[in-house]
């Protein structure tokens, strides 16, 4: 059996609300047309049965024609519906012709249970019910005859404009009911498309993460293992010291793997300064490829916010990363600048350079998409493709700029710049609300 969701019950439900009015309306309607006929000249006999005829009706509606009239679709039992529903009205207008007064909830329950065209052929003969128990009883005047017809024409009218306004209602309620359900489905999707785009765009800040800090930690721990194992026979205190490099970076990988996993500041960042953090950044660089590494600080040093020490301190580490891996350089300069309304740092090499053409299409198609893309700064391509894009991704972020400067043969130089303004504070604040409305929905 087919499972039934709460849509699509709820067209059903919003039609029950309405028919709650239709309801109060029939049950008027029966009992002033019974209290009409009770109070008739018509003898007992024949008031009894035309009471018994138009209570009949009221099971008649209540078992068979609710049921048909809330349900889509129209088929025979329609129509049995609609037949029984004439006969009863004849024999009660036969022997009292008081009991026209029940067209006012005849013809709408014929318009709500037929189709447009029958139910106001239905609904017309109905009206002429009164008219033709009144001529075929004979003896009436013709003056009465013209009152009746013209009051059965009056019907007609009011009855017929009566059910095509209940049957606009109906349709009305159930187009609501529809708009509902896809303003519904809509939001739902709408949700579920929020949430997986936060689990991409959270995906990516974890690759993003994991390429500047672990990835990189291991690839430096792998190159002086094997420097070690190159000079542990000929050169043991250079392998020594080596391996000591090699135990300093695997505590500081594990450190930043803690802060990562509880989201909390890089190690580096969290007892100290952006501009210390930078120069042991370059310290070890010269430690592990024997690069002259300098740094330097230009403009007053000051406090910045803890996105901008990440985003910078991220930058220079995959600068770093992408000089000794690609740049075959002999020096590296990597300079901390602190300008009015603005800080950045700028990362040199006089190595090989390569095409800055490709790398600033790699920069811009960041800056559009904010992910993950190919290698880049210091020198070439590679790393499964979270350098020049990632670095550039990660400061469009915070509202900062990225450029690259590299000519082959002539070095590479990579320059990251942040405003000050606020914007990245209220960047980075919309981001983790953004993250937790997606948390949320899921």
């Amino acid at each position: 059996m087919g499972r039934v969701t709460p849509e699509a019950g709820r067209a059903p439900e919003t039609r029950m609300r309405w028919f709650g009015l239709w309801d109060s309306y029939f049950v008027i309607c029966y009992l002033v047309t019974t209290g009409l006929v009770f109070t008739s000249a018509v003898p007992q006999t024949g008031r009894s049965v035309a009471i018994g005829a138009l209570t009949v009706i009221v099971p008649w509606y209540a078992g068979i024609g609710r049921p048909l009239m809330l349900r889509e679709g129209r088929d025979g039992r329609n129509t049995a519906f609609a037949a029984g529903l004439f006969v009863l009205f004849g024999v009660a207008t036969a022997v009292d012709l008081t009991s026209a007064f029940a067209l006012f909830a005849i013809v709408p329950m014929l318009m709500m249970s037929l189709d447009t065209r029958p139910a106001v052929v239905a609904g017309v003969l109905g009206n002429l019910v009164p008219v033709t128990m009144l001529w075929l009883r004979g003896g009436a005047t013709g003056p009465l005859v013209l009152f009746v017809l013209l009051a059965s024409l009056l019907g007609i009218a009011l009855s017929v404009l009566l059910g095509l306004w209940i049957k606009r209602v109906v349709r009305q309620n159930k187009e609501h009911a529809e708009l509902i359900q896809e303003l519904r489905r809509n939001r739902e999707q709408v949700a579920r498309l929020s949430h997986q785009a936060g689990i991409a765009a959270e995906r990516e800040r974890l690759a993003r993460e994991i390429h500047d800090t672990l990835a990189q930690s291991l690839t430096s721990i792998i190159s002086l293992v094997q420097a070690a194992d190159a000079e542990v026979a000929d050169a043991p205190d250079v392998a020594r010291k080596h391996l000591a490099l090699v135990g300093r970076m695997a505590k500081e990988s594990l450190a930043e793997a803690r802060a990562f996993v509880a989201d909390r500041t890089p190690a580096s960042l969290r007892e100290s300064s952006l501009a210390q953090a930078l120069r042991r950044q370059a310290d070890g660089l010269a430690a592990q490829t024997g690069l002259l590494s300098r740094f330097a600080v230009e403009g007053e040093e000051r406090p910045l916010p803890m996105a901008v020490n990440v985003v910078l301190l991220r930058a220079a580490q995959e600068a770093g990363t992408n000089v000794r891996k690609h740049a075959d350089a002999r020096a590296v300069d990597l300079v901390l600048r602190y300008g009015e309304g603005q800080v950045g740092i700028v990362v040199t090499d006089d190595g090989r350079g390569f095409d800055a053409a490709e790398a600033e299409r790699e920069v811009e198609a960041a800056r559009g998409a904010a992910s993950g893309g190919q290698d880049g700064a210091g020198g070439g391509a590679g790393d499964g493709g979270f350098g020049l894009r990632g670095m550039a991704a990660r400061v469009a972020e915070i509202g900062g700029a990225m450029s690259v400067v590299s000519t082959p043969g002539a070095g590479t130089s990579v320059e990251v710049k942040v405003p000050l303004d606020g914007s990245a504070e209220r960047r980075t604040t919309a981001t983790a609300a953004t993250a937790r409305d997606e948390e949320r929905c899921a």
